[in-house]
């Protein structure tokens, strides 16, 4: 009987990757991951540009409004919910009030809060892109994940959120 050789007993990230090295696990990820958003991210904007939504981002800021209710939502919990530095939101709000998405109110309490809510157009719009974004989700990934490993891949990553 003939001894196994390493390569008889290769592991299965070896066999797939050519290697199982844990610190190129993690870069394979972290490239794997920008690869797909940048894939996917090309489909959204352009679907989301279609009814005029200027960027994927304020779909994701209606949204979170859309969820608070009538109460509004604080611009500063925006920041942490979607991952958006102050700057960057601040921009993407100002742009979204010009296009009559949102309105904002601001609260005098010594501090510069400011309240988000929709607009009539916001909800308008709100209500045509769900269905074009869920679309374009289901054409891209249902082809290449069932319903199960959709769910598994959002639980993993999950748990690389705060």
């Amino acid at each position: 009987m003939s001894e196994k050789t390493s390569s008889d007993t290769k592991s299965p990230n070896a066999a797939y990757f050519g290697d199982d090295d844990p610190n190129i696990a993690y870069s394979r990820v972290w490239f794997y991951i920008l690869k797909n958003q940048r894939k996917f991210i090309l489909k959204f904007s352009q679907a989301l540009k279609d009814e005029g939504l200027g960027d994927p981002v304020w779909y994701e800021i209606l949204f979170e409004i859309d969820q608070a209710g009538p109460t509004g939502k604080l611009m500063g919990e925006l920041e942490p919910k979607l991952l958006l530095p102050q700057y960057g939101l601040s921009r993407h709000v100002s742009r979204m009030e010009k296009a009559n998405l949102l309105r904002r109110e601001h609260i005098s309490d010594g501090r510069r809060k400011q309240v988000l809510f929709l607009t009539t157009e916001g909800t308008r719009r709100l209500e045509i892109v769900w269905p074009l974004y869920l679309n374009t989700l289901k054409a891209e990934m249902g082809p290449l994940l069932n319903t199960d490993e959709a769910y598994d891949l959002a639980r993993f990553l999950l748990r690389l959120l705060p």
